[in-house]
């Protein structure tokens, strides 16, 4: 609980809030967007983790879709790392083929509906 009254501080708003504008103007180009004009499976991702570091939970979803599933296998993992979880490794193996999939599902609708020419 000595964590959350730094979190409400002027300071560290201001600070997120100017780290976020950096990460804005200094997002990583795609390759496969720059030279081949097409989108790569990964797309998406930078702008959809800005829209939920912002709170916009909804435009992070429509953005990438699998960003929020990663991010909770991410954290489960490291959970595991530290607390070595009875069925983690197995856990972790079906979550990581779950996010595969919406990854997959999501790339073959932007495919469908021509969204993955830049």
């Amino acid at each position: 609980m000595l964590f959350l009254p730094f979190i409400a501080t002027p300071v560290f708003m201001t600070v997120y809030t100017r780290s976020l504008e950096w990460l804005r103007t200094h997002m990583l180009a795609c390759p496969s967007r720059r030279w081949l004009h097409l989108q790569c499976p990964g797309c998406g991702s930078q702008r959809s983790l800005l829209a939920l570091l912002s709170g916009n939970i909804a435009e992070s979803v429509q953005l990438y879709p699998a960003l929020i599933p990663f991010l909770l296998v991410l954290l489960y993992t490291l959970l595991h790392l530290v607390f070595r979880f009875r069925q983690g490794a197995l856990i972790i193996k079906y979550s990581q083929f779950a996010v595969a999939i919406i990854i997959t599902v999501s790339y073959i609708y932007k495919a469908i509906n021509h969204q993955i020419a830049a």
